[in-house]
């Protein structure tokens, strides 16, 4: 075995993860959520305050008072409210991302992300669900054991090159309960062992969280695959009638545009059903390698798996932030920190006279003594191990495992508090684009203002276009990206949801016109009615469409 590469492998590598890894996880976690909390600052005044589509007085009668509790945004109507705690979550995320006070920030910044989720549910999505959970474990990992303010503030360095002792593992975690670490939720670091039996300097964290948030992560993509693979449609073949699904969705950017200029149609339909085998496989994968310390193939699955989402974000509009979120969840499968080294260098380090005594100590020792010594150390491995999976937030997690399986399962979440709490915060599912687009489709909305000139409301643009955007790439809300694209899908509310939502339209076009402006108002450009359309353009071979069809969603009179 001389000369060949060990990671620390085991059990411990392919469900723990070392601090380098667990720091890049919350460094580029934090920097994902503070850019989506700094974009959601231009979409308070529509979805989260009592002059937008969700007022106070329409959702406090359909709550209750754990919901209340649970929720703070939603004892908070105004504008300047909504931004103080806006304002508050950005602070935090920052804390988070620099690893400063780093246990609260971990935890207000999931209630909080939590809290903004249930004020709206409507504006709930995929990108929303990673958040939550990535968060949620989030607040059970030790996260700032290094390139953390929590660790250079320490007295002494909690993470060395070298394995630490246990001196200094004590002193660390005194150290990290100093920081506002949690003692009896971040297990400290244990030192694997290589697969020669050398000690290989590793130090691999194994608790409820690493374990379960890896799992997630298999989960994931399983779910994802999985849906992909078994399409009744099977738009994910290279069979695919009448075009695969990779076909359809590279329309939408520049660069889909490119990327479909360079393989054409029968390269994409080579490349489709790759997705799926990468999406099913490349987990799996990651756990076998970590298992067998093998670094590369590890570095490899997480780069295959990255790139899949990196191509995503360059050729699906409105996805960049989501592709970069899922990326992030695999900085936990990351081997970084795994001090690989040979075993014929480590013996030439070691002096002549200790290798004599080695070879004198080994020549000593029988074959029962070797077999003994060989299963009291993986008897201890093993007590170490379950030691530390057994600790408090195994039973908060069990917990949310527990209710993310029962909502799935048997969860009844057709009224009420369920529908508004669980069927939103316990959704587990992963499975988008799991058919071909058959079909792109935008928006507009025609309106006639006070002077008689006609506008687009949804656009606001003075001019009408009826065709096409983007240069054949449309998308939903094309106009309106982020979190207006659910709100072509509201159609259907009811008597007076129904009439807030789209008199916020009204409202708005009136405010940003200066319609009512007290020193120059412009009451001819007032906004008397519109008339909103959902446009629809069939999926054809050689980056075709059919013809527009236009399809009415709601008609609405101004001020009423």
């Amino acid at each position: 075995m001389a000369g060949r590469k060990a990671g620390p492998g085991g059990l411990r590598a392919a469900f723990g993860a070392t601090p380098q890894a667990l720091s890049i996880y919350r460094i580029s976690l934090g920097m994902l959520l503070t850019s989506e909390l700094v974009l959601r600052f231009q979409f308070l005044h529509a979805f989260y305050t009592d002059e937008g589509t969700m007022p106070l007085h329409l959702l406090l009668p359909r709550i209750d008072t754990l919901y209340r509790w649970f929720c703070i945004h939603c004892h908070f109507g105004t504008l300047f409210q909504q931004q103080v705690l806006l304002a508050i979550q950005v602070i935090f995320a920052v804390m988070f991302t620099l690893g400063y006070r780093t246990k609260l920030a971990s935890v207000v910044s999931w209630y909080m992300y939590s809290s903004a989720i249930l004020r709206n549910t409507w504006l709930y999505f995929i990108l929303d669900r990673y958040f939550f959970y990535l968060l949620f474990y989030g607040m059970f990992l030790p996260l700032s054991q290094c390139w953390s303010v929590d660790a250079s503030m320490s007295k002494s360095p909690q993470l060395s090159n070298s394995p630490p002792s246990s001196a200094s593992m004590a002193s660390s975690k005194d150290q990290g309960q100093m920081a506002g670490e949690s003692k009896s939720n971040d297990p400290q670091p244990t030192v694997s062992k290589a697969g020669n039996g050398e000690p290989s300097g590793v130090s691999v964290i194994v608790s409820p969280a690493t374990v379960t948030l890896k799992l997630l992560v298999l989960w994931i993509y399983l779910d994802a695959g999985g849906g992909k693979y078994m399409d009744p449609l099977k738009g994910w073949t290279f069979y695919a009638d009448p075009l695969p699904a990779l076909d359809t969705y590279c329309r939408h950017t520049f660069m889909a545009r490119c990327l479909y200029a360079i393989l054409g149609p029968m390269g994409l339909r080579l490349l489709t059903p790759t997705v799926v085998w990468v999406e099913l496989l490349s987990a799996p994968l990651a756990f076998v390698f970590s298992y067998v310390g093998n670094a590369k193939m590890t570095y490899a699955m997480i780069g295959i798996i990255s790139s899949l989402h990196f191509g995503i974000s360059l050729t699906i509009r409105n996805a960049v932030l989501l592709s970069f979120v899922a990326i992030v969840s695999w900085a936990i499968f990351l081997p970084v920190g795994w001090k690989e080294s040979t075993t014929s260098s480590s013996s030439s380090a070691r002096p002549q006279s200790d290798d004599a005594a080695d070879d004198h100590s080994r020549s000593q020792m029988t074959p029962s003594t070797t077999t003994a010594t060989a299963s009291t150390t993986t008897t201890t491995t093993t007590n170490q191990l379950a030691r530390s999976l057994i600790n408090p937030s195994t039973l908060i997690i069990v917990a949310m495992i527990s209710a993310n399986v029962w909502f799935e399962t048997v969860g009844d979440c057709t009224s009420g508090l369920k529908r508004n709490i669980f069927a939103t915060l316990l959704q587990n599912r992963w499975n988008v684009f799991i058919g071909a687009e058959e079909y792109v489709t935008w928006e507009i909305a025609p309106g006639r203002l006070a002077d008689g000139s006609i506008v687009d409301v949804w656009g606001r643009r003075d001019e009408v276009e009826w065709t096409m955007p983007g240069t054949g790439a449309p998308c939903t809300s094309t106009a309106r990206p982020g979190r207006w694209r659910s709100f072509p899908y509201l159609a259907e509310l009811d008597e007076e949801d129904n009439h807030i939502l789209w008199e916020y339209l009204c409202m708005q076009w009136d405010a940003e016109n200066l319609v009512d402006d007290p020193k120059n108002p412009h009451p001819e450009r007032r906004l008397l009615r519109y008339n909103f359309f959902m446009l629809q353009a069939d999926v054809l071979p050689n980056m075709g469409f059919s013809s527009t069809k236009k399809r009415l969603l709601h008609s609405h009179e101004g001020g009423q």
